[in-house]
């Protein structure tokens, strides 16, 4: 739009007022028309003249066509290279003049100002009464000019004073988070500078300490020197001991067969002569060495005796039905799972290894670890009977069928014969070279079969006193053994985590078990027969059907040690003795689990009475607790 230089002062002082009004505007409004953007009307005249001072050059158009006959490459490479100089002058001459910024008429700045201010009716009365006027020639553009300078410079340093403020406020809030950031990272460092110096404290204790061990090892090492010279001094004595031993052991022996052969000759020379005796010989006093002869001599007539007499028993092929087929019937009587602690009886200085109740009678015995075992009546708890006779600690008992006898392991590798009755050691049971953990009787009462450490088990005839047979198979400790109810069937329980069945008239194998994970500790029969429960090192005890010799299901009361399992007279209830001092009660019917709270320590052994009605369990600290 063309505008003329020279303005009204009216009109300037009506456009200071206007302005002036608007330098006071709230700053709501001048965002949203910043925002917007401002604008005005352009009146544009258009003239056939150009009133521009610039003279245009006129341009020949050549034609660049050789004509026919002349052609020549010469010129033609001289006629494109004058002509490309051409063009590079043309461009150099011409000029493009910049656009100047057109400013904002009186009439439009006017306009914007009351739309910015929301003033509408007075910019539609404005609009009507300056249009009129125009129509009517009153007032013409050229004479109302345009809005100064200065005012609008001052409105494009408003709208960027308003940016910069916007700018600042942003700016304080990014230093206000980089500040937030500077505290908390200060507050790690301050954390982690502590973690640093107390790791580094520890680290020279730890110095210390290890400085302070290794002194301590060092003034150790002279008295491991001389543990060790001892040591070897007492191995030389004990093999010299040992040759002096056999030396003895072979005198002796040689001073036997001299007495024999003596005797046979003495025999066949002079059958009938007959020597008075001597009443000065009896009464001369008699040496170590005519005693020793005196006594070997005696020792081997009686042996001599026995042998000839005693002749190895026969295993029975007809055997009696098992009488607890018909007694162990379901529903006879409801089980028991509310047990309480009744009584503590305090029998062993040790750890109890094992209790077994009498078969007709209410004693039961008890062993333990202090190499002794004691005969207990029931229901008062009073010891009756105590045997000593092992060297040491005893692992376990069983009582003959009639109960007048009880067999004892021990680990002092034998198994011992005891007399109730009498409360004396009738027969000792040596083969095994490690400890004995288990033994168990025939329902005959002819044999017991023994378990040990040293991967083997034996069967021992009690009438000839010999083993008759020894079972091989498994590769690790035999931690329990037990015959089948009235057969001759022997089961086997074993650290190798196998179980194994055994014919005891032949000593083979006949089928072996597997599935535990863990060494075996004790496995035994249902009074039926038809079931074989087992527990192992980590409290997992599993159930097996006999007749298919296939699991049945697997109970894991872990991670303590299952010491023992054992079956009430029905067969329903199973009793587990854990090395957390619990006593699990199993209920086969329904498959719930019932915990039993007492022992302050390790339980070894449990056991029920023959009704059902009590249960008696043995710790390691030396007690039977009585529950009903």
């Amino acid at each position: 739009m063309a505008a003329q230089q020279g303005m009204p002062t009216s009109t300037l002082r009506g456009l200071e007022e206007a302005l002036g009004m608007g330098m006071t505007v709230s700053g709501d409004t001048n965002e949203a028309v910043a925002a917007e953007g401002a604008y005005y009307l352009e009146q544009v005249t258009i003239t056939e003249a150009s009133e521009d001072d610039y003279e245009y050059e006129e341009i020949p158009d050549d034609n660049f066509s050789i004509p026919e006959g002349e052609e020549d490459l010469a010129k033609a490479i001289q006629m494109v290279q004058e002509q490309a100089t051409d063009t590079q002058i043309l461009e150099q001459k011409t000029v493009l003049s910049s656009k100047h910024a057109v400013p904002e008429a009186i009439e439009d700045f006017l306009c914007n100002f009351l739309i910015k201010m929301g003033m509408t009716r007075t910019l539609d009365c404005f609009q009507s009464e300056w249009y009129e006027l125009l129509q009517k020639g009153v007032t013409e553009l050229r004479d109302v000019g345009n809005v100064p300078d200065v005012y609008s410079q001052n409105m494009l340093l408003e709208n960027e004073n308003k940016n910069l403020k916007k700018e600042l406020k942003h700016c304080k809030q990014a230093a206000d988070k980089a500040r937030e950031d500077l505290l908390k990272t200060q507050k790690e460092r301050d954390f982690h500078r502590m973690h640093h110096k107390r790791t580094v404290q520890e680290k020279n204790k730890l110095i210390n300490d290890l400085k302070g061990l290794k002194l301590h090892y060092a003034s150790y090492e002279p008295t491991i020197r001389v543990l060790h010279e001892k040591h070897h001094t007492l191995l030389k004595q004990k093999m010299l001991t040992s040759l002096e031993r056999d030396k003895a052991v072979g005198q002796i022996y040689g001073l036997q067969e001299t007495l024999k052969h003596m005797e046979i000759g003495h025999s066949s020379h002079a059958p009938e002569i007959r020597v008075a005796p001597n009443c000065e010989k009896e009464n001369a006093p008699e040496g170590p060495t005519q005693k020793g002869l005196r006594e070997a001599r005696e020792q081997n007539k009686r042996k001599t005796k026995m042998k000839v007499n005693k002749k190895d028993s026969e295993f029975p092929t007809d055997m009696q039905p098992n009488p607890n087929l018909s007694l162990c019937k379901e529903n006879i009587c409801p089980a028991k799972f509310d047990y309480k602690l009744n009584n503590i009886l305090r029998l062993h200085e040790l750890p109890v290894s094992c209790i077994v109740v009498h078969p007709h009678k209410d004693i039961l015995v008890s062993c333990g670890e202090d190499r002794v075992w004691k005969v207990v009546g029931l229901p008062r708890g009073n010891v009756l009977l105590t045997g000593l006779g092992h060297t040491d600690w005893l692992s376990d008992c069983c009582f003959h069928p009639s109960g007048n006898k009880l067999a004892t392991a021990s680990g002092d590798t034998t198994v011992k014969l005891w007399d109730l009755f009498k409360g004396t050691c009738i027969s000792t049971f040596e083969g095994h070279t490690h400890a004995v953990w288990s033994c168990t009787w025939h329902s005959c009462g002819d044999f017991v079969a023994s378990s040990s450490l040293d991967t083997t088990s034996k069967i021992w005839d009690v009438n000839s006193e010999r083993c008759r047979y020894t079972l091989y198979g498994h590769t690790d400790s035999v931690n329990s053994i037990e015959f089948f109810p009235y057969s001759n069937i022997l089961l086997t329980g074993s650290a190798d985590k196998t179980l194994s069945v055994w014919d005891a008239r032949t000593g083979k194998c006949e089928q072996s078990l597997y599935g535990h994970m863990h060494s075996i500790n004790d496995a035994t029969f249902t009074p039926r027969g038809h079931m074989i429960a087992s527990c192992d090192a980590c409290g997992v005890t599993k159930l097996w059907d006999f007749r298919k010799l296939l699991p049945i299901v697997s109970i894991d009361v872990g991670p303590s040690p299952g010491n023992e399992v054992n079956f009430n007279s029905s067969g329903r209830v199973l009793a587990q003795a854990s090395g957390n001092g619990v006593i699990h009660l199993l209920d086969l019917k329904s498959g719930h689990i019932h915990k039993l709270m007492g022992h302050e320590s390790e339980a070894h052994t449990v056991v029920f009475s023959h009704d059902g009605e009590t249960l008696f369990s043995g710790g390691s600290d030396g007690t039977v607790r009585m529950w009903s």
